[in-house]
């Protein structure tokens, strides 16, 4: 008796390989994503003492990178819709890799920041073409976990920087400002990430170009080709271009004017789009990735420690993250993110009671041990409900929510919002810390609270639903 797969369960395995791989070389763009906007968190005392610059100069040179991420996402659409989605992905790889090294060597602040703005384009383009090549190649009943691998990578970029940061930190004495090779550790941490945009750009170069742009330039035989690889055996190929045609067809290229109407401007699923991207970054994710190594040592925890609670807190991001996965075509979209806006409530407002109890300001601040216990596991937790919630279902509802016709560019907007919103955080926060770091901690509890009326009444599940019919 053979014990062999039947041909038809051996071609479907292979095609879905074929999948999660594309997925994932599109994906790493998102790692870089990750790394690059989280790995200043090691850098930030070494960049202080280097250039000898205060909490304002700095803020300024790690907001300054979202920016230019806002001026990619904006960007990214049109680039998309013109030179295809591979080619978009090898210009970020491209920029990735020239803002490390540029970032790793800058003579002076300014310079430094000239570079972390062209990285923020490369995490901007990054950020929406990932989820928007993902969503237009992966098959229906697969699509929210394939689409979740973005959000994977992102927090894997994460904790890689957080492990390097800490690895370097340690080798160079548990100083950012110790030398390995003549170069201070800081200048490691910005210039590591020229290595995974290399792998980033020859992993482009490895997978198909999207079949919805195929057949929107009239590539349609290629387009046949790449469907066949990643829609697997049973598919009548014939009906599925005649539905993508059909629907690229009643459209046209999408211009900004496209976006606009209803009572406010926009489109209504614009609004939502810019909603939950906005909703993402006011419950103040970023500034546990961003300036965790800043918050633990304003409240007594040295740099060492506090870049091994940054590591720590990156690895629950992965482990919530897995989750995500796990869950989000089972349960689907809204779900996990009611359920994450209430956890991270609870969790935030404790950590808000907890950072109540601070005792002084700046490098004599501390926290007793009971509080700091309290702070620190409210974050691990606000963090696992992020990273199981908001984290993933954001990116894939964006994928997903928008019509044909306008997905890229919406999603462009949507992702533009997003990082203007997670600029205002960034850039507001050390001097909102030095004010009342408690009070802060209240302001993105009341964000978490809001955010579930939000996605109550204005989310739709778009869990099992064709791109075709979204509208």
């Amino acid at each position: 008796m053979s014990t062999s797969s039947p041909p038809q369960a051996a071609s479907a395995q292979t095609h879905l390989g074929h999948v999660v791989f594309i997925s994932a070389a599109a994906a790493m763009g998102g790692f870089l994503f990750g790394y690059d906007s989280a790995v200043i968190n090691g850098a930030v005392t070494g960049i202080q003492k280097h250039f000898g610059v205060g909490n304002s100069e700095t803020a300024f040179v790690v907001a300054i990178a979202l920016l230019g991420s806002a001026a990619g996402a904006v960007a990214a659409g049109r680039l998309a819709d013109h030179l295809g989605r591979v080619r978009t992905m090898l210009l970020a790889a491209v920029l990735f890799a020239i803002s490390g090294v540029g970032s790793m060597f800058p003579p002076s602040i300014g310079m430094l920041a000239f570079w972390r703005v062209l990285g923020g384009v490369a995490i901007g383009i990054a950020s929406v073409i990932a989820p928007t090549y993902i969503a237009e190649v992966a098959p229906t009943a697969y699509r929210g976990r394939l689409a979740s691998f973005q959000q994977l990578a992102i927090v894997l970029g994460i904790t890689v920087s957080q492990l390097a940061n800490y690895a370097l930190n340690q080798a160079a004495g548990g100083t950012s400002t110790g030398h390995l090779g003549g170069i201070q550790a800081w200048q490691w941490m910005l210039g590591v990430e020229t290595v995974p945009a290399l792998v980033y750009g020859l992993m482009a170069l490895a997978i198909p170009e999207s079949p919805r742009f195929l057949i929107a330039v009239r590539r349609e035989e290629e387009a046949r080709k790449v469907l066949r690889e990643v829609e697997g055996p049973g598919v009548d190929l014939d009906a599925r271009i005649t539905e993508i045609r059909a629907v690229l067809d009643t459209s046209h290229k999408p211009r900004a004017k496209d976006l606009l109407g209803g009572r406010f401007g926009l489109l209504p699923i614009v609004w939502v789009g810019i909603g939950a991207s906005v909703f993402q970054q006011f419950v103040g994710i970023n500034v546990i990735f961003y300036y965790s190594s800043f918050l633990w040592q304003s409240v007594g925890i040295n740099e060492g420690n506090s870049l091994l609670i940054s590591l720590s807190t990156s690895i629950v991001n992965v482990i919530g993250t897995v989750i995500a996965i796990s869950l989000v075509d089972r349960i689907g979209r809204k779900p996990l993110a009611l359920a994450g806006s209430a956890g991270m409530a609870v969790s935030l407002g404790l950590a808000a009671w907890a950072f109540s109890h601070r005792v002084g300001t700046g490098d004599t601040a501390t926290l007793a041990n009971s509080y700091a216990t309290t702070a620190l596991v409210a974050a691990h937790v606000f963090v696992l409900c992020f990273a199981f919630s908001w984290g993933v279902v954001v990116w894939v509802l964006l994928g997903e929510m928008f019509p044909n016709r306008i997905r890229a560019l919406a999603l462009s907007v949507a992702a533009s919002a997003q990082w203007i919103a997670n600029w205002a955080i960034t850039v507001s926060f050390p001097d909102l810390a030095d004010w009342n770091l408690s009070a802060t901690y209240v302001i993105y509890t009341f964000f978490a609270l809001l955010s579930i009326p939000f996605v109550a009444f204005f989310i739709k599940e778009t869990n099992g639903r064709p791109l075709e019919e979204m509208g």
